[in-house]
């Protein structure tokens, strides 16, 4: 077997961190066996690899390299020769995207074959981490689904081409194989579309507003717009090679019917009302939504299913997407179309009536339809929101869930494959992280990270062979409240963290309390050192609650992060630095009659903070519910 040889001296600063071994990692690994002894990096260590293409090989050394402090010394008293050998010998064997890892005293040999070599590798980085020896195991890995995906909009807020790449390289270090990018809504279109240059020329740029609310104004006359951006197809293809060196797919998302505001600001003879005031949303409000589901549009954001103008418009931007992105699937939305301006235009009546089209349902059905063929013709599938799936859909189109367990069953036993993006599981990242005002402004419902996390597709109404037709995972990020990368930052984190767990990790390997108090603090701990942003976790899991005593222990085993401190206050202030620093078991007595209220926080090393976590103790001998 021939090896190319890296003649890398590899040298790591020892960290402060905890130490990385395998219950650190995240993803949690289908099979661990700890090994006696460890394995030292030390100026001697190199990196062999048979591999044909060696830039997989050269990549992971480029990240080992950048791990290494250039003030840093060798690890003390080594001297020995060490390898690190990288090969696809006997990889056959191996599921899809999985590898084998072994770390001796002597030597780490990676075994693995594309994706799997790659996942690997990240397996490795994260066992290093800043530290020169790592523990001897014996790992053997490969992901629980193959679609591991991460969703975001960038039409309410635009991204950058280097924010969408850092995301990118996060994804990859957590498994995450699939990104769902949203590219077009009511308030943006941010695709090139060489064909039909207004969608970008007016479509992709809307009046600035600072927030989205019911007090936003909408645009006013002559009032420029300003705020916005696009991607040409250049940066679409270099975001496409950045990708696919990550081993990441991207699945572009075109939103119709519905959600179409920008494109019919840019051509208005797309809506059945042909209304050239409409302009690109800048995050006012343009519908009302009812308690008991339902809503009502003020202003027409539904392309027309009747116009066969709108079929040639879909088949440009559609050939130039299919063209464009390499990925089998294209989303088309589906979602939240509003169909009363249909309902009311007579040449959308008398259509449905010479076509037997019974309701408007079944007219978005149509609407479908046609788009599949158009997508069909392409050479791609066809994938879109849960309300695609209602009716008798004949089409063979993948169901990408929100709505959770009984659509997810329904659409199964039709026998469509399904993706699993449920809100109300904890995948839509854009909700709040707790109950808390503290939280940052939201699109509204709680979506803790141990809901991520606890989330089990495997729904007990499905058969073994009908859970095959679920291809994998996916968390949801909506920006209406998300204006920029420090905020995505705090929104994603921990979060993603989970979601890569859920997406990765056999049901059996995961556990919860592993995930929080070993592996969790390691991975924050390295946000804070690289000056990311993300939520702090609270000293306890709740933020508000009332407990019935006359005696509170006040205990905790370690801060959430690594070298946080803790302060507690107990006269109903909030807390800050200058406060109580908790250093060990404080017991709390509450005299008779009385009630104390104990509010607590966690400041980073870094300085960042958790929201204020509230426990009254009341021993007052009056009734109350505890939250």
């Amino acid at each position: 077997m021939q090896f190319k040889t890296y003649a890398y001296c590899l040298v790591f600063l020892c960290s402060s961190l905890l130490c990385a071994n395998a219950q650190t990692l995240i993803p949690a690994p289908r099979s661990v066996a700890n090994r006696a002894g460890s394995f030292t990096v030390n100026a001697h260590t190199i990196i062999r690899t048979d591999l044909q293409d060696k830039r997989a090989a050269a990549w992971f050394t480029d990240r080992l390299s950048g791990m290494i402090s250039s003030g840093a010394k060798a690890a003390a008293g080594a001297a020995k020769a060490s390898a690190l050998v990288i090969t696809d010998r006997n990889a056959a064997q191996l599921p899809a995207e999985g590898y084998r890892l072994e770390v001796t005293p002597d030597s780490i040999l990676l075994t693995g074959r594309d994706a799997g070599l790659f996942y690997g590798m990240q397996t490795l980085l994260q066992l290093f981490s800043d530290q020169a020896t790592i523990p001897c195991v014996s790992i053997t890995d490969a992901p629980r689904y193959g679609y591991r995906g991460l969703m975001l909009d960038v039409s309410r807020h635009f991204f950058t081409i280097a924010q969408i790449k850092d995301l990118l390289d996060l994804m990859a270090y957590y498994k995450l194989n699939r990104f769902h990018w949203h590219l077009t809504d009511d308030q943006g279109w941010r695709l090139e579309i060489k064909s039909l240059p207004e969608l970008t020329r007016t479509g992709a740029w809307r009046v600035p507003r600072i927030e989205f609310s019911g007090n936003t104004l909408p645009p006013q006359p002559g009032e420029k717009s300003t705020d916005g951006g696009f991607y040409t197809q250049e940066e679409v293809k270099d975001i496409i090679r950045y990708a696919a060196e990550r081993h990441i797919e991207i699945l572009p998302e075109i939103d119709v019917p519905g959600h179409s505001m920008a494109a019919i600001a840019s051509y208005p003879w797309l809506c059945v009302t042909r209304d050239s005031s409409i302009k690109v949303n800048p995050g006012s409000s343009f519908a009302k939504w009812f308690p008991a589901g339902g809503f009502e549009m003020y202003t027409d954001n539904s392309l027309n299913p009747v116009d066969e103008r709108v079929y040639e418009f879909l088949d440009k931007v559609f050939s130039e997407v299919a063209a464009l992105f390499p990925y089998p699937y294209i989303h088309i939305g589906g979602d939240e179309c509003y169909k009363a301006f249909w309902e009311k235009d007579s040449s959308v009546q008398r259509f449905m009536k010479q076509h037997h089209i019974r309701d408007s349902h079944a007219l978005q059905g149509y609407f479908i339809s046609r788009l599949n063929k158009i997508i069909l013709s392409k050479n791609k599938k066809m994938i879109a929101w849960d309300e695609i799936a209602e009716g008798d859909l004949k089409e063979d189109i993948v169901v990408m869930n929100r709505f959770g367990e009984k659509g997810a069953v329904q659409q199964i036993k039709k026998g469509l494959n399904i993706i699993l993006a449920p809100g109300g599981n904890g995948l839509y990242f854009d909700y709040a992280q707790s109950p808390s005002e503290q939280e940052p402004s939201s699109h509204g419902g709680n979506a803790p990270a141990w809901k991520a996390y606890q989330y089990n597709p495997d729904y007990a109404a499905l058969s073994n062979d009908e859970k095959k037709h679920i291809m994998g995972v996916e968390a949801c990020v909506w920006t209406e409240n998300i204006p920029g990368v420090s905020k995505l930052q705090y929104m994603l984190l921990p979060r993603m963290l989970a979601l890569a767990e859920t997406g990765w990790s056999a049901v059996e390997n995961k556990d919860h309390h592993r995930f929080a108090t070993a592996a969790l603090p390691a991975h924050l701990a390295r946000f804070d050192k690289a000056g990311m942003n993300y939520r702090v976790p609270t000293v306890f899991p709740y933020t508000d609650s009332t407990i019935i005593t006359d005696t509170f222990r006040f205990e905790v085993s370690q801060p959430p992060v690594p070298g946080a401190r803790i302060y507690y206050t107990l006269n109903n202030r909030p807390p800050g630095d200058y406060d109580h620093l908790y250093t060990g078991p404080v017991a709390i007595v509450v005299p008779k009659g009385k009630t104390i209220t104990l509010k607590t926080i966690v400041i980073t090393p870094a300085g960042r903070r958790s929201i204020i976590t509230r426990t009254v103790l009341d021993n007052s001998n009056k009734p109350k519910n505890e939250h």
